[in-house]
Parts: C-alpha cells; sequence; structure tokens
C-alpha cells in the first residue's frame, strides 16, 4: 500500500480531533497487519470508492468513544448508546471526508460510504480488495486511544 493513502488519514485525525473535540493526538508506531480485523470495543467503518478502493476504520474502547462523544455534544456519557454511536460514526466520517479532500490533492478522487459502527473485539473484517491494513495508533492521553486502520489499493481497471 502506497504512503500517500495513510498520510491523509493521520493528517485529518489530527487537524479533526483538534479542531471538533479540542484534543491534540500523539501519534504512535505504524503497525501493517496482514489481515483485517477490529481491535477495539467500539469501531466505526467506512468504504473508500474511485480511483483508491477499500476502507478505513476508526477503532477505540468503549470509555474512549463516550469521553469523545460527550466533548463532541457537550456534555457527560455515561453509557454508550445511539447517541453515543452517532457522535463518533460522524467523527469518522469528518476525518475521512478531511482525507479524502487531501488525496483529491495527489490526484486520486474518491468518495466515502455511509459509517458503520461494529461493537465488539475480533470481528473479521472481509475485504474484496486484498490489501493490507495499516494500523495508526492515536493517543489522547487521559481520553484513551483511537486506532486508524486503513485498507486501499489503487482500483484496478475493469
Amino acid at each position: 500500500m502506497r504512503v500517500e493513502y495513510v498520510s491523509p488519514f493521520a493528517e485529518a485525525a489530527h487537524r479533526v480531533l483538534e479542531s471538533v473535540v479540542g484534543l491534540r493526538p500523539v501519534r504512535g508506531q505504524l503497525q501493517a497487519l496482514p489481515e483485517i480485523v477490529t481491535m477495539q470495543q467500539v469501531n466505526v467503518v467506512l468504504g473508500i470508492t474511485g480511483q483508491v478502493e477499500g476502507m478505513v476504520l476508526y477503532g477505540m474502547s468503549v470509555v474512549t468513544a463516550d469521553r469523545i462523544a460527550g466533548l463532541m455534544m457537550g456534555k457527560t456519557v455515561v453509557t454508550f448508546d445511539q447517541m453515543a454511536a452517532s457522535a463518533v460514526a460522524e467523527l469518522g466520517n469528518m476525518i475521512s471526508g478531511n482525507a479524502l479532500t487531501l488525496l483529491s490533492k495527489h490526484g486520486y478522487r474518491c468518495d466515502i460510504t455511509p459509517p458503520t459502527v461494529i461493537r465488539g473485539k475480533n470481528v473479521d473484517m472481509m475485504s474484496m480488495t486484498g490489501a493490507p491494513l495499516i494500523n495508526i495508533p492515536l493517543e489522547l492521553g487521559q481520553h484513551g486511544d483511537v486506532c486508524i486502520g486503513v485498507s486501499l489499493r489503487e482500483r484496478l481497471a475493469a
């Protein structure tokens, strides 16, 4: 997978997390995984279509999801419910939208699918693209960690 597919998601995550929830993430070490498996309790999944295709996952613990949702909604979230799920799904949507804008500057025209929230660790995700998953860990201090998994490839000619 090309670095120009991954970097826009890391850059967009920094921008969105700082502007929307007021958090400055610290990026950890990138990790390549041979298969796509949810590693966190709450996972936001978005499909990417166009010249580059695949999927992006935003994973976090339930506690981190509650804290991020609370910051986005301006109130304390105690239980991960439909509103909290909607908030973290929208966060994934905003990061992905910003990342696709950055990808377009490299000449890649793409769209995103609506986000889906999946609860649960170790859920196998079958990707038809066969692209590996690059995991970008982001540390949010006392709020926990968010892992961004990027699995993209250039679309094959039809």
